[in-house]
């Protein structure tokens, strides 16, 4: 089938503004489309740039907006829009550096900053840590994600408030904060506590709605505030 492809181009060296380009092409109903840019950049115009590594759904690296919704281009078919017109435009915001690429350092800034490592005793134990199934089944949801931003650029807080720290930060943090074998819990609820931080969470769920790993972000942020309020970490 014919499919027409609208994307939004910016090239800041040259362009003052963002702008539409429109691409027409034969397109099946299986296709995916990342496999559908990498025509058109192939065949049809090399100056479109966006980003990809595994084209598996793991690496996050190519996250857009596909008809106005947060996707990772390499799990979405064609057959999934049920429309043969699709716009592509760069995640919302984070800074435009050239077509579908955003700059990631503001989103990995926030990342850092909820120290999204983990903490274990000053003095190690002898063995391993333990930990039982039950423990573990706690953090199961917030260790997939795959830090792809799909999460923060769907939030409309986020959008006005540059500094909000983020669903995918606060995800990350939850992580740590319920892992029973970590020790630094309370300094990262203590970093989300702040003005930037847990409470700019309108519980608007866009979040859990764009996420690509199906992780339950709203409840995982609502867990996070409950830890604050009550101390049940």
């Amino acid at each position: 089938m014919q499919a027409t492809f609208k994307i939004q181009r910016y090239n800041p060296e040259k362009d003052k503004k963002p702008y539409w380009a429109e691409y027409t092409l034969e397109v099946d109903a299986k296709d995916r489309i990342l496999d559908i840019l990498h025509k058109i950049k192939w065949e049809m115009d090399g100056s479109l740039s966006f980003r990809r590594s595994c084209a598996h759904g793991i690496c996050g690296s190519d996250a857009m907006m596909i008809n106005g919704k947060n996707r990772l281009a390499c799990k979405v078919l064609m057959m999934d829009l049920g429309t043969t017109t699709v716009t592509v435009e760069a995640i919302r915001g984070l800074p435009v550096e050239k077509d579908l690429i955003v700059d990631m350092k503001p989103f990995f800034d926030s990342y850092e900053a909820v120290m999204p490592y983990f903490i274990g005793d000053a003095v190690p134990p002898a063995t391993e840590y333990i930990q039982s199934h039950a423990e573990e089944k706690i953090i199961d949801a917030s260790t997939k994600c795959i830090l792809c931003a799909c999460c923060t650029t769907s939030c409309p807080i986020f959008w006005v408030n540059g500094q909000y720290l983020g669903p995918a930060a606060i995800v990350q943090a939850h992580r740590f904060i319920f892992d029973s074998r970590d020790r630094a819990g309370a300094q990262r609820l203590e970093i989300l506590n702040q003005t930037t931080g847990v409470w700019r969470c309108r519980t608007a769920y866009n979040c859990t709605e764009a996420c690509p790993r199906d992780i339950p972000i709203t409840e995982i942020i609502g867990q996070v505030k409950r830890a604050l309020m009550y101390g049940t970490a």
